[in-house]
């Protein structure tokens, strides 16, 4: 079970209003107030700085040859390759900017190098040999007569495998974004941005952004090579920029600006002129048309990650995002396609069973979750911790003891598997969540580990099975210590407060400026107040052959008092009786439905209102009337009746829970929508307790009910059969079925139900098992209906005001 969340509200600073009528020139249709705060809030606070964040065409981007020595002596070593012919091999990783980086470079210097005769790549199986360079591998393309290896977001550390590689003859150019070397490496050439001061513009390239700048240099060094534009690649770029998950600020930025111009460009071609067929099939399949980041970072950036997470083997993802065959890729985006739908599923069964053993950790003494299972696939196992880290709120760390490599997800981190003979390893994936460093953490306890690496916010991670107890209480006891009374609980925080007034094109089209959002420029989250939901209901989407169930999702209208319109939206994983009832608050993000062409919110977070109908105190919600004498009832009904605000009365005593709680509903929704709670609209429950029948005598007044209508061929309601035996409709379906084992045959005739009988010598014998059912299901239907004729008024209105209240079921 999630935490309570705790919810916090970003410091709000007016701005000035030379700075409000700045933004509002980039957003004539609104007043840019909200656009203006949340730039205000994020540091961008100087005409300079603002144009430049909004308008790529005011940006100065950083020339590549600002990475120094190590470019210049990068395109050296490619000029050298290319004056003398020499077959080169990219080394490239699996995962969504590993795979466009190796595209980048794959079409980016396959304009100087013949590609499957000069140029090669190679992508290691994730499930077999994991992140980085291996020796392997290194052998292999030896015999293919390499003499250089380029690589893109891995290499940094591969101390022993680019030595390895130089004892056979072949030079080594890496290209990175991940963790430095103690001292560098004998490489022909290191690019990494981290070795920049970390306020450069550049300092924050992922790997893909990395390879773009070494093309991007041999494209200046070598000018009258190239056929095709560098812009042509910038598509690439975005995708594994926005996938990566790195801050959008400097270069990263403006790469990310203008490649989801090209993409969606690319996109609106028709599909037989598209330069990428691939990516435009793949956007297909997610409904998505590229104008958006979310539309990488929900729809291709998953799809692409998935194939190595479910295959191993990601190499052909490259042949999906640059070849110009049509056929071929559909072929491939399908494929693909399939990879996310087993990847969703995965990640759903294990989502299941970190659930449940969640339940045997005491979070409060919890600081960070270290849990293992012999049967987890690897593959997903980062996806799952980063869930877990989001909904308690502590750094999380699942292994996955079945003696596969572990997943590496972003982290960079390579480990390499043991031999059959050593000790057994645990390997997995660690995410990081309240500013916590993870990688800090993990790092401490290297002495515990075989190997790790990472970043503050993801790790991956190898230890021996026998250490994980004494590496989960030492990891705990660290960050103990760190926080010192410090609390970890799930943190959500909202940027502005609007109302359900201020949703729309004029607000999403402000808010659109900040794009694309990120890593240090998060999705504005819209704080809504007093709010209530209407028209909610819920789906099973499934996978995109329609054969299985990968998750639900709410639809719903939002109202508050701002506006007599509502307004549309939706809540991923969730079903619609986790919606409060009556008045709450929520955050959310505004965003626009390319689908079904509308805007619409997208729901984070809701909880109740102080001023839900709940908590009124004028009078009481639930009117308690049960079990008056006749007289009392009827004059009390009669009372009801004749008021203009009449309380809504249930006469019917309950089976379930969801009985009532659909009358609740009801009760609270008239109360929300209310302009004030003076005329609350109230609840009487008005049941008397049941006179009930034995079971053995309902099933045969059922039977002779049934006789009857037979030999007189007459036709009856379902409602008349449920008035004459007095019995749920549930009941009478079990009762039903029974009777056509006596050889009662029941047809539906317009609104009426027709019976008739044509008994059989076995028939009672078939139908003791039916008949069994149904005076089972008749006992618990009157063991429920006497339940709800004496359950206290106090636990009615303390479900309503908890569990239900607070999303859960009755």
């Amino acid at each position: 079970m999630p935490e309570q969340q705790q919810w916090t509200i970003a410091a709000t600073e007016q701005p000035p209003e030379w700075f409000i009528q700045a933004v509002k020139q980039h957003t004539p249709a609104s007043s840019g107030i909200y656009a203006a705060q949340l730039l205000w809030q994020r540091g961008i606070k100087d005409r300079q700085q603002l144009t430049a964040f909004i308008n790529h065409k005011a940006y100065q981007p950083a020339s590549p040859f600002e990475f120094g020595q190590e470019m210049h002596l990068a395109i050296a070593r490619l000029q050298q390759a290319y004056n003398a012919k020499e077959k080169i091999a990219i080394w490239g990783d699996f995962d969504a900017d590993g795979i466009t980086a190796t595209s980048v470079l794959w079409d980016g210097l396959g304009q100087f190098f013949k590609q499957n005769i000069h140029l090669t790549y190679y992508i290691p199986n994730r499930l077999k040999e994991s992140h980085g360079l291996n020796n392997q591998g290194i052998d292999n393309l030896a015999k293919q007569g390499c003499k250089l290896i380029v690589t893109c977001d891995t290499g940094s550390t591969n101390i022993e495998e680019i030595i390895y590689a130089k004892q056979l003859g072949i030079d080594v150019i890496v290209t990175d974004h991940h963790t430095l070397p103690t001292e560098r490496p004998p490489v022909a050439a290191i690019i990494n941005p981290r070795y920049l001061p970390k306020e450069h513009q550049l300092f924050n390239l992922s790997g893909v952004a990395v390879a773009y700048k070494l093309v991007e240099a041999l494209y200046q060094s070598l000018p009258n090579v190239a056929q095709y534009p560098l812009e042509d690649l910038l598509d690439l770029v975005a995708v594994g920029l926005i996938a990566d998950l790195v801050q959008l600020s400097g270069d990263c930025r403006y790469l990310a600006q203008l490649g989801i111009q090209r993409l969606q460009a690319d996109f609106q071609q028709p599909a037989a002129a598209r330069r990428r067929p691939g990516v435009g099939r793949l956007l297909e399949l997610c409904q998505k048309n590229g104008d958006r980041p979310t539309d990488i970072s929900f729809g291709l950036g998953p799809r692409i990650n998935a194939v190595s997470r479910i295959q191993g083997d990601a190499s052909f993802c490259v042949e999906l995002l640059t070849s110009r065959d049509a056929k071929r890729c559909n072929e491939l985006a399908e494929v693909t396609e399939l990879a996310n739908t087993r990847r969703k599923s995965l990640q759903k069964d294990v989502q299941a069973q970190v659930a449940q053993k969640l339940t045997q950790l005491d979070l409060s003494t919890t600081s960070v979750i270290v849990l293992e299972d012999p049967q987890w696939p690897a593959g997903v196992l980062g996806l799952v911790a980063g869930q877990v880290a989001q909904e308690t709120g502590r750094p999380t760390i699942l292994l996955s003891t079945e003696g596969t490599v572990g997943d590496g997800g972003d982290e960079g981190e390579n480990l390499t598997s043991s031999s059959p003979s050593s000790p057994p390893l645990a390997r997995g994936s660690a995410r990081s969540v309240n500013s916590v460093d993870l990688y800090q953490l993990v790092k401490d306890q290297a002495h515990l580990l075989h190997r790790f690496g990472g970043h503050p916010f993801a790790a991956g991670l190898s230890l021996l099975v026998e250490n994980i107890p004494l590496f989960t209480a030492a990891i705990n006891q660290q960050l103990r210590q760190s926080l010192g009374s410090t609390t970890l609980t799930p943190t959500v925080q909202a940027d502005l407060t609007v109302t359900v007034a201020d949703l729309g094109k004029e607000l999403f089209l402000e808010l659109k400026l900040l794009e694309p959002c990120g890593m240090g420029n998060p999705v504005p989250k819209l704080l809504i107040q007093n709010c209530w939901f209407e028209n909610s209901w819920h789906r099973n989407q499934q996978d995109w052959q329609g054969k299985k169930v990968q998750y639900i999702k709410t639809e719903f209208d939002i109202r508050d008092d701002s506006s007599r319109s509502a307004f549309p939206g939706i809540w991923w994983g969730h079903y619609k009786d986790e919606l409060p009832i009556g008045r709450c608050d929520c955050i959310a993000e505004l965003d626009y439905n390319t689908f079904k062409k509308r805007y619409e919110i997208r729901l984070i977070a809701v909880r109740p209102s102080v001023n839900s109908a709940l908590n009124t105190r004028n009078s009481p919600l639930i009117l308690d009337w049960r079990n008056q004498e006749h007289s009392v009832l009827a004059q009390r009904l009669a009372s009801a009746n004749s008021t203009q605000d009449s309380a809504l009365i249930i006469e019917d005593c309950p089976t379930n829970w969801d009985d009532l709680r659909a009358w609740l509903r009801r009760c609270l929704t008239i109360s929300a929508s209310a302009s004030t709670h003076d005329n609350q609209q109230q609840l009487a429950i008005a049941w008397s307790k049941p006179n009930l029948q034995p079971p053995n005598q309902i099933w045969l007044t059922l039977v002779g009910i049934a006789k009857y209508l037979s030999r007189t061929n007459q036709l009856v309601t379902r409602v008349q059969l449920l008035e004459k035996i007095g019995i749920s409709d549930q009941t009478l379906l079990v009762g039903i079925k029974a009777l056509k084992y006596l050889g009662f045959t029941v047809k539906r005739q317009d609104r009426s139900l027709q019976i008739t009988w044509h008994p059989s010598d076995n028939a009672e014998n078939l139908a003791d098992a039916a008949v069994a059912r149904f005076l089972a299901a008749v006992r618990e239907e009157q063991f429920q209906r006497q339940y709800f004729a004496e359950v206290p008024l106090s636990t009615i209105l303390a479900i309503a005001s908890s569990d239900n209240y607070m999303g859960t079921n009755f």
